[in-house]
């Protein structure tokens, strides 16, 4: 039974100056970021009547009203102090609170590790309302509801690390340089994969197991995603520049040799997050190629009780999947002490003053690859075939970022073979060339690898759409499928 909606300030503009973008994990670091980034460049721009509808969701309560606080002041310093939204309203009808009331924060809670709650959280936003916590000034969000996404952003994460091999590290910088060695480090302690069902507060059955860090990272998303469904999907009759988007948040360190098909869930050895990664990387990648499709097809349709109907015309159209990663952001997830912590960040400021594309170093400009999907026109993303490259944010050394495209071991660029020729006559200038930024000893992507990692795709898709059922049952029935 669907619950009854307050009226809520977007209304008062047609759904087409509306935009809504869902981001987890939003209270600090890269989500944060994210929903920081998009406030700027929406206001900068977006028509003026325009509104963004920010669902930033978090832990707890408490980490909600602390990011809805930040990301209100960002919007409000922005509104204040961006010339160009200035020069585009002009400056003597121009008042900035009248843009900044134009940008409106949703943050619910949400554990991606707590299936049950992923699964209420999901019926809430599609069924019912959301309101803000208590302990807010100002502009009030109670009882709204949200009528579709444009846009999901998943960047929640947990590492499961430890610490470092501080030997380790000197190392891997004395042998492969500094670049090498905080692009792609080999030196963090992963701790063994932790199982939820010996948490008590999920209250799981003893078996199947389900891993902490494959859960936060990519089982919790995928499940979310499919239960977005009737958000995210569009009708036969809505314009093609509505198309939803599902947007994953990788990690430039998602090599090869970190994951294993046959331990998907990283039980057998600890490096459960850039296991995670590179799973990410695989599903996103593969998910509309021809062998993958009878398992993604099915994870992208609705339940027929949400569709609407059998006809042709009522057939809701899924949402489109894309890839991105933050580039090298110093982050609080990486495993050192808060005292070495400026040493870290120290060091990847080196890096992108030697030349390194990928060191964004903080979450903002690490924001840079997800809020130009959120926001790019749907027809240039499908003229660039978007849905095929794992797009990486960028900086250069004066502080300027952008996007990049990003290989991807077994993938390479854009899912086609690659040659040094091919290589070489990239037209991109600059630090956005395919040759820079490339990991030390990469293999030029072939035919036969890019069959590999089809097959390997429709392995993983197959394994997940097996566990998304085995668990909708266990949570539902109360019995393993």
């Amino acid at each position: 039974m669907e619950a009854s909606a307050s009226a809520a300030p977007w209304e008062e503009v047609g759904p087409e100056e509306q935009l809504f973008v869902l981001i987890t994990g939003a209270n600090s670091g890269i989500g944060l970021g994210t929903g920081q980034r998009l406030i700027d460049e929406f206001l900068a721009t977006r028509s003026l009547k325009a509104h963004l509808i920010l669902i930033p969701t978090t832990r707890s309560p408490s980490k909600s009203l602390l990011a809805i606080k930040a990301l209100r002041a960002h919007a409000e310093l922005a509104a204040r102090t961006s010339s160009a939204l200035r020069s585009r309203a002009g400056d003597d009808g121009y008042r900035w609170q009248d843009a900044a009331r134009r940008i409106h924060v949703l943050s619910p809670s949400l554990d991606l590790c707590d299936l049950r709650g992923v699964y209420a959280f999901a019926d809430r936003l599609v069924r019912g309302t959301l309101s803000n916590p208590e302990g807010l000034e100002g502009e009030y969000l109670r009882g709204v509801r949200i009528p579709r996404l444009d846009t999901v952003v998943f960047n929640a994460a947990y590492g499961g690390w430890s610490g470092c091999n501080y030997p380790k590290a000197v190392w891997a910088i004395l042998s492969q340089g500094l670049v090498q060695a905080v692009t792609y480090p080999n030196f963090k302690n992963s701790l063994a994969t932790s199982i939820l069902n010996e948490q008590e507060e999920y209250g799981y059955p003893e078996k199947p197991l389900l891993g902490e860090v494959f859960c936060a990272c990519v089982f919790g998303h995928y499940v979310l995603a499919h239960q977005l469904l009737p958000l995210l999907s569009r009708r036969a009759t809505d314009p093609p520049s509505s198309r939803g988007r599902i947007v994953w948040s990788s990690s430039i360190e998602a090599v090869a040799d970190v994951y294993n098909p046959d331990d998907m869930q990283c039980f057998l050895k600890p490096a459960a997050y850039e296991s995670a990664k590179r799973l990410t990387d695989i599903i996103a990648l593969t998910y509309s190629l021809p062998s993958v499709r009878p398992f993604s097809d099915a994870f992208l349709r609705m339940d027929d009780a949400q569709s609407g109907g059998d006809a042709e015309e009522e057939k809701p159209i899924p949402p489109k999947i894309y890839l991105t990663h933050p580039g090298v952001v110093a982050s609080t997830l990486f495993p050192v002490p808060w005292f070495l912590f400026w040493a870290y960040e120290l060091a990847l400021v080196i890096a992108r003053w030697v030349g390194s594309p990928w060191h964004c170093v903080d979450g903002y400009k690490g924001a840079a690859s997800t809020t130009w999907l959120a926001l790019q026109d749907q027809a240039s993303l499908d003229e660039l075939q978007a849905d095929r490259v794992k797009w990486g944010s960028s900086c250069n050394r004066h502080l300027q970022s952008g996007v990049k495209k990003t290989e991807v071991e077994g993938w390479g660029w854009e899912g086609k073979p690659e040659t040094d020729e091919t290589i070489a006559a990239d037209t991109a200038q600059g630090l956005l060339h395919k040759s820079v930024g490339r990991r030390l000893g990469a293999k030029n992507v072939t035919q036969e690898m890019l069959v590999e990692f089809e097959v390997e795709g429709a392995r993983a898709w197959e394994e997940m759409e097996r566990l998304r059922l085995q668990w909708a049952n266990i949570l539902k029935l109360g019995k393993e499928e």
